[in-house]
């Protein structure tokens, strides 16, 4: 195949003709392709299979992380080992293109790889390695690890994916009408557009837009202004020149501040998420305008086709023999990890996503007696799994991901796995009766992992945050935590609300409905399926970036 004057492969539906190129660290296709840590990935990927299926004129560049983001192994006691083993994907074909980028004023070679678009039903992907044989090991690392906690490698990876993602694109000699960061990694190819037309900031502005995901300002990456210049994340340009540029007048270098200046438009990834994006951002000057576009997922992809079949059907019968069989199928899981036998006519909890502070996957054992009470319970039994990644270096995310194993030991009846990836996200989504969520308000930007739970005949139980708000009617398609008074609370305060809240909730309406009442169960299960389909499949969310964010 011919990468120079590059176009995508397949008929481009008139509606979405614009050339748009997408930027994002990691993207979670299909589970074979490991360059994902989280939502952020399982994001992109829906948005890629959603563009391919709508036909959009749409490439999408990342990078080829050798060992990806880590794998998730135990220690001799169970307790979370962080391995990295080389990754090797022979469905991806070598473009012969290499260029050079300049980082930390040295020139390092970049290799591209593609993932054709007919492999996985994706839009077209474009991948950057480092790791060739031309540079010395240092530049080599650079493509090693998704998210490198050395701070210097990570602001090389931003380097590379911005500066060389651009490049990238002048190579393929697509040139897109709009250039669209998925979060404000990318943020270097601005200054590299920047020179590319002849340092007028308004040619730039004009092509950029920008996805932010993050609702709290300390989740926004800062660096050290000077350590970007020495990185020659600048394309040329002095501190001093940077600074006036982007009207920065610290020394930490705001990469979403940045984006949010340098961009037209932008977009938050929920209704909130949007209204808390627009009130944090909108102290500081010279910020484009903030939408919001609520993230989805892609349903021919994450739906149990066969569940919404019974469900069109009308066949209660076997709507339940085909939920307890995708119980059970995930249970083998259960099995095969733990030596734990779950039972698939037991209502099964679930909490499954990346394992981080905010997330508090541990909440509902923080009151023990509760929690002991709730798992000996022989009228309503239930069963508990945990399952998650925590960032390789987050000690406090991990120790929480131990103490749950630790504490799991104890029960036959609760389970923690390893290895959540695509393939396991999906199986517990399948597993679960409930899909429990409990972020502290309003911490999660969107969340997507109810979506695809509700995809698969889960009910979402959860805070209020994020999507939930545009999705939970309580008690008709899923349950909802109502919100306190959160901002004028403390965080102790917070916790012991949610947490009296959620037993609350499971112990008088979520278990009492499946157990004495299951045909109302069902249903609630049921409208959860329907009114996700449409709302949050990322057909949906694709069509409104055009519509809305690329217009």
């Amino acid at each position: 195949m011919n990468f120079k004057n590059y176009a995508v492969p397949y008929t481009v539906d008139e509606q979405y003709s614009k050339k748009v190129a997408y930027f994002s660290m990691e993207f979670a296709v299909h589970q074979p392709l490991k360059i994902y840590s989280g939502g952020l990935g399982f994001l992109a990927g829906s948005h890629l299979r959603s563009a391919y299926e709508l036909r959009q004129n749409m490439i999408n560049i990342g990078i080829l992380w050798k060992y990806g983001y880590y794998d998730q192994a135990r220690n001799l006691d169970q307790t979370l080992q962080v391995t990295w083993m080389e990754k090797l994907y022979s469905f991806l074909e070598d473009t012969g293109i290499r260029y050079q980028v300049t980082i930390h004023d040295h020139p390092v070679w970049v290799k591209v790889w593609y993932l054709n678009p007919e492999t996985f039903k994706s839009a077209p992907l474009f991948l950057l390695s480092t790791d060739v044989p031309e540079n010395d090991y240092v530049s080599q690392t650079i493509t090693h690890r998704l998210y490198d906690a050395n701070v210097a490698t990570k602001v090389a990876q931003f380097i590379l994916l911005g500066v060389g993602g651009a490049k990238l694109v002048d190579e393929l000699g697509f040139n897109p009408d709009l250039y669209h960061f998925n979060e404000a990694h990318a943020i270097s190819a601005s200054f590299y557009l920047y020179q590319k037309y002849d340092r007028n900031i308004d040619e730039v502005r004009k092509r950029l837009v920008f996805t932010t995901h993050t609702p709290e300002e300390a989740g926004n990456e800062k660096h050290d202004i000077y350590l970007c210049h020495k990185m020659s994340y600048f394309c040329g340009l002095s501190v001093e020149e940077v600074k006036k540029l982007t009207g920065l007048d610290d020394d930490a270098f705001n990469h979403s501040l940045v984006a949010l200046r340098f961009a037209h438009l932008a977009n938050g990834v929920s209704q909130l998420h949007g209204t808390v994006s627009r009130a944090m951002w909108g102290k500081y000057k010279d910020v484009c305008p903030i939408i919001a576009i609520t993230n989805a997922q892609n349903w021919r992809y994450w739906a149990d086709k066969e569940l919404y079949r019974k469900m069109e059907e009308g066949n209660d019968y076997w709507w339940d023999d085909r939920k307890k069989y995708m119980k059970k199928r995930a249970f083998e899981l259960v099995a095969d990890q733990t030596g734990k036998v779950f039972d698939p006519n037991v209502f099964t909890i679930v909490w499954a996503r990346r394992f981080a502070g905010y997330k508090r996957a541990g909440l509902l054992a923080r009151d023990m007696d509760r929690f002991n009470k709730l798992i000996s319970d022989i009228r309503h039994p239930v069963q508990i799994i945990w399952a998650g990644k925590p960032y390789p270096m987050d000690y406090p995310a991990i120790n929480e991901f131990n103490h749950l194993v630790h504490l799991s030991k104890n029960y036959k009846n609760v389970a923690v796995l390893v290895g959540y990836e695509l393939a396991l996200s999906k199986r517990m989504k399948q597993a679960a009766d409930c899909w429990l969520n409990n972020p502290r308000v309003p911490r999660e930007a969107s969340g997507t992992s109810g979506m695809t739970a509700a995809m698969n005949g889960a009910v979402n139980f959860s805070t209020d945050d994020g999507w939930i708000p545009e999705f939970v009617n309580h008690g008709n398609n899923g349950f909802v935590v109502p919100k306190a008074d959160y901002g004028n609370m403390h965080v102790e305060a917070v916790d012991d609300y949610d947490l009296n809240k959620l037993y609350e909730i499971l112990l008088n309406e979520i278990l009492p409905t499946y157990y004495d009442n299951y045909d109302t169960w069902r249903q609630i299960a049921k409208n959860g399926m329907r009114d996700v389909r449409y709302q949050f499949d990322a057909g949906r969310m694709a069509h409104e970036y055009y519509d809305q964010l690329y217009k």
